[in-house]
């Protein structure tokens, strides 16, 4: 029976010639992953374990993203606990206020992860990192202090479901709507404990940001990991970022998934997940016919949408227009390098002129955590990658996830809008 490319890469870390759906087995880990929020209850169960080394400094990243600059005074207590072990272990891949960026933007990068990789990591959108055609996957602080000790994890080997892409997608949709389509489909249990992993002609056509997004929100389909094949677009993006050599896996032929879907990209609209649940989505076109929805805030960044193909589509519509004055816009390059990159390229005073508000790389609004919280009754486009009850502060508030060009659009129209109509 053949095999799926997610299946191919746990056999090889596992040391086996063939894996099945189900099977449980204990694979080899190439990086574990945590964050100022996570990090803290590893390293508790870390040193209640008794553990006094760990398997290999290179290949444990910590990235202080969720609640840095430190917003309190627990948020700076663990923050100092996670640079106090990374000093302990000399841990090499470690990132502070400064050199720090979202996580999930972060490492692809840097060059810390890369095809063929089995990487564990504390947070669920660790999931973001199958782009690049690696396994990679969301789990527990206690499965993380555990990595960090042996250098493995067991897993239960996932079903799959297929997704063949065709065609291309038009002007002013992305990856995101792409998502936002496949969760609306198949509902925010859909690919519950399977790995999504697309394929076909169309694959070709989406950016590696574009890629980035959809893996990232595979977890919002209940997915243990989203993946893509590796193709030369991913091998330009790892070539001058990943110093080792890269490993591909491709799905055997006759590999046997779950279900299978056919995604014609040029059919695609701008869609606009409603709270509180990704699957409640509805396309531009649905919205434009309905009431208008006002807004006060717009959030554009997150490791879903804050790499520089984001920035730039929301700063080509930002242009020489103002953000309604009902709106409070904030812009959040994902790492330092894309802040650069906005600097650079005149996006920068684009989005102050148009009176953003521009923040260091932080998760901050997305979690609810600081850097944009809502009121009661106040509604957010945000292009980050959850929408519950609560998500981005009161519970009387509402989310809505939609790509950089409709947070954009959204924010000077004062209420949700399509780019199209601006």
């Amino acid at each position: 029976m053949g095999m799926t490319m997610t299946q191919k890469i746990l056999a090889a870390h596992a040391g086996l010639e063939e894996v099945t759906a189900g099977q449980l087995i204990r694979a080899d880990l190439d990086m574990v992953l945590g964050n100022d929020i996570t990090t803290p209850v590893a390293i508790r169960e870390f040193e209640k374990a008794g553990f006094g080394s760990v398997f290999d400094r290179g290949k444990i990243s910590l990235v202080m993203d969720h609640f840095t600059p430190n917003k309190d005074i627990k948020s700076a207590q663990q923050c100092m606990q996670c640079r106090q072990f990374a000093r302990k272990f000399d841990v090499e891949n470690f990132y502070d206020v400064g050199r720090m960026g979202i996580e999930h933007a972060l490492l692809p990068e840097q060059g810390i992860v890369k095809a063929g990789d089995c990487i564990i990591g504390a947070d669920s959108h660790t999931c973001t990192y199958g782009a690049l055609g690696a396994f990679s996957t969301g789990v527990g602080s206690t499965d993380m202090a555990v990595g960090m000790a042996t250098g493995q994890a067991w897993f239960k080997v996932p079903e799959a479901l297929r997704f063949d892409l065709k065609g291309a997608l038009p002007e002013n949709v992305s990856g995101k709507d792409v998502i936002l389509h496949i969760i609306g489909m198949i509902g925010v249990d859909g690919a519950l404990y399977k790995s999504m992993e697309f394929s076909g002609e169309g694959v070709k056509s989406l950016t590696m940001e574009d890629r980035l997004c959809i893996a990232n929100m595979a977890i919002e389909a209940g997915g243990k990991n989203g993946i893509f094949p590796v193709d030369e677009i991913t091998e330009s993006y790892m070539k001058d970022r990943v110093k080792e050599e890269w490993k591909v896996f491709e799905a055997d032929e006759d590999a046997v998934y779950a279900a299978e879907y056919t995604i014609d990209l040029s059919e695609l609209r701008p869609t606009v997940s409603f709270p509180h649940l990704p699957e409640n989505t509805k396309t531009i076109d649905e919205i434009e016919a309905m009431e208008d929805i006002p807004i006060q805030q717009v959030v554009i960044g997150s490791c879903t949408n804050g790499r520089i193909e984001d920035m730039a589509a929301a700063a080509k519509i930002l242009a020489g227009r103002q953000i309604h004055p009902d709106v409070r816009a904030i812009i959040i390059p994902a790492t330092q390098e894309v802040y650069k990159e906005c600097v650079h390229s005149g996006y920068m005073d684009i989005f102050i002129d148009a009176g953003c508000a521009v923040s260091t790389p932080t998760c901050g609004p997305c979690l609810g955590g600081h850097m944009g919280i809502l009121a009661e009754g106040e509604r957010c486009v945000a292009t980050t990658n959850r929408n519950f009850v609560g998500r981005m502060g009161h519970v009387e508030s509402e989310v809505y996830l939609a790509s950089p060009a409709v947070a954009a659009a959204s924010a000077i129209a004062g209420k949700i809008a399509g780019p199209d109509r601006i």
